[in-house]
């Protein structure tokens, strides 16, 4: 059950604008609710230029259980969501992909988490062919819990 409050852990990726920022990560976090049984609407908190932002996005379910879609403008910008592993009360690992890009992305229910959760990720990794390189550690403090009404960004377009 993915229901509830995650903090953003650590993050593979290939994506430039986070190697070039990479000094400026916020603290992220991400609240899942469970809509009609299956889809998933997510809001993710964090700081850009001190102020708290929250982002609104909505995960369609996919063919098969723990794939989920998130649409953006146009097919091109359609990504994949896909459950890694999970143990609902400690850690989630996504994978998220566009095109030929994936990312991976550990997620726990503390900023914290244990080091064979971190394993676990570390390995799931590699497994896709990213390395450590490309894999960032997310703040474990700083975090924001709500944004005013005009620093909302719905996914929804």
């Amino acid at each position: 059950q993915l229901s509830g409050k995650w903090f953003l852990v650590s993050m593979a990726s290939h994506c430039s604008y986070l190697a070039e920022h990479s000094h400026q990560l916020e603290a992220t976090t991400m609240t899942v609710t469970v809509l009609d049984g299956q889809s998933l609407a997510i809001s993710t908190f964090r700081k850009l230029d001190r102020m708290c932002w929250e982002i609104r996005q909505h995960y369609l379910p996919a063919q098969a259980p723990g794939r989920f879609l998130l649409k953006g403008e146009g097919d091109c910008s359609k990504v994949d969501v896909v459950v890694g592993e999970a143990d609902a009360s400690s850690f989630v690992i996504l994978y998220y992909q566009k095109g030929r890009s994936i990312s991976v992305k550990l997620y726990g229910r503390s900023s914290l988490v244990s080091d064979a959760v971190m394993d676990k990720f570390e390995q799931r990794v590699r497994a896709v062919g990213l390395s450590e390189d490309v894999t960032y550690r997310f703040p474990t403090y700083g975090f924001c819990d709500s944004a005013d009404e005009f620093h909302i960004l719905d996914g929804e377009l």
